[in-house]
């Protein structure tokens, strides 16, 4: 009786270890997540933004695991891939993944401009437009670099609202990292 009790309660942790460090479920053709809700009733993965200056990534869900990774900069989007208790496990543009506190995330919904051009050497033509309209022909009120991060208004499917100090824009949705393909917001 002992050795099947210690069978299920291996077989048990295994599972549930397995479903804590599950990855993000599949998205669908049009960027759309499958539908796919975690314990917070809110869906998964999303993006939120970390709320302060100092937050500190952990490399397990819990203040009794190490820190991997101290984020100094308030505003920053991160993507939720998967919820445990208050701790959210999180991924940032670069591809780092670990765990946050939930009261240090904000649902404030920002980008990064391209993050994928982040430490190449900028050429003119590389800057990302910001249009006054959300249409490629129409002004250009700012170029940004890329990784500036941008707090977003709206999203429509293609163009995105967002502003970045005191300019306020239309950017291709294609071009920032915070948004998800075709996905609409307001």
């Amino acid at each position: 009786m002992r050795s099947v009790l210690a069978i299920f309660a291996t077989f048990t942790l295994a599972a549930a270890t397995a479903t804590m460090f599950a990855g993000p479920p599949a998205m669908a053709r049009d960027g759309a997540s499958a539908a796919k809700i975690g314990p917070s009733g809110l869906p998964l993965p999303r993006y939120v933004s970390l709320k302060s200056s100092r937050v500190n990534l952990r490399i397990g869900p819990g203040t009794q695991y190490s820190i991997s990774w101290q984020y100094t900069r308030e505003g920053l989007p991160v993507e939720i891939i998967q919820e445990y208790g208050h701790w959210r496990h999180v991924r940032d543009a670069d591809g780092t993944e670990g765990w946050v506190y939930q009261s240090l995330l904000s649902g404030k919904r920002t980008a990064e401009a391209a993050p994928w051009m982040k430490g190449k050497v900028v050429k003119k033509a590389d800057y990302i437009a910001m249009h006054d309209d959300p249409r490629e022909g129409s002004a250009i009120v700012a170029k940004l670099q890329p990784g500036v991060v941008l707090s977003l208004d709206e999203c429509d499917g293609k163009w995105c609202e967002a502003k970045v100090q005191n300019v306020t824009g239309w950017v291709p949705q294609a071009k920032l990292w915070g948004a998800y393909p075709k996905e609409h917001f307001n």
